[in-house]
């Protein structure tokens, strides 16, 4: 068997696990699923196709190797490598954010993992004068937010981030309003951007869709 053939037969075994999602977006209300919950039985699999993936990062890629260990042929999936630049973590915090988001995302689109819940149930930003994202950021504003709740606001501030490097400000509005966070998550959300990014979001409500 080919290593395109046992990577072909893990993902329809993956496909096939009834996988608990232990992620609980409390905003939004969806459950989803953490590295942890499928990274397990993933290597399982792999071990018992003779197969074996390991992520490395420099500072422009990330990349997941996936080696048949019996014949040495290899499948690299690569994602380009971002950084995070949130406020008030230091270098090494915003390093080990990207990395742990790039891990999830290289394994999730080796297996063609596709998870409908996050897209289905987030609920849609409204286009009223009377939404708004509150913009109040505090240098201590993460310290009351549970741990759990800091990895999502990380990744969620991480989107917009570069969302707007990409020219998108007006989404990266819209994906924070449609999490519909509450008072303490804004202040904290916005904490983690910097002040080029913040104001870029600010001024896309202002412009005509």
């Amino acid at each position: 068997m080919s290593v395109y053939a046992k990577l072909m037969e893990a993902r329809i075994r993956v496909h096939g696990l009834k996988i608990v999602k232990s992620g609980f977006n409390k905003f939004a209300g969806y459950n989803y699923m953490e590295l942890s919950d499928f990274l397990t039985p993933v290597q399982q699999i792999f071990s018992e196709l003779g197969l074996c993936g390991v992520v490395s990062f420099t500072a422009d890629t990330a990349s997941l190797t996936i080696t048949d260990i019996e014949t040495d042929k290899q499948i690299v999936i690569t994602s380009p490598m971002g950084s995070a630049a949130l406020k008030g973590c230091h270098e090494v915090q915003n390093i080990g954010a990207v990395e742990t988001y790039q891990r999830r995302y290289l394994w999730v689109t080796a297996l063609e993992i596709v998870e409908h819940d996050a897209i289905e149930k987030t609920p849609t930003a409204r286009k009223s004068k009377t939404d708004k994202i509150q913009h109040s950021p505090t240098a201590d504003s993460m310290d009351s937010i549970p741990d759990d709740q800091r990895v999502y606001l990380q990744e969620l501030a991480m989107e917009a981030i570069a969302l707007v490097a990409e020219g998108n400000p007006r989404v990266a509005y819209e994906r924070i309003l449609g999490e519909k966070l509450e008072s303490e998550q804004h202040t904290a959300l916005w904490s983690l951007l910097d002040s080029k990014t913040r104001a870029a979001i600010k001024l896309s409500k202002t412009v005509p869709i």
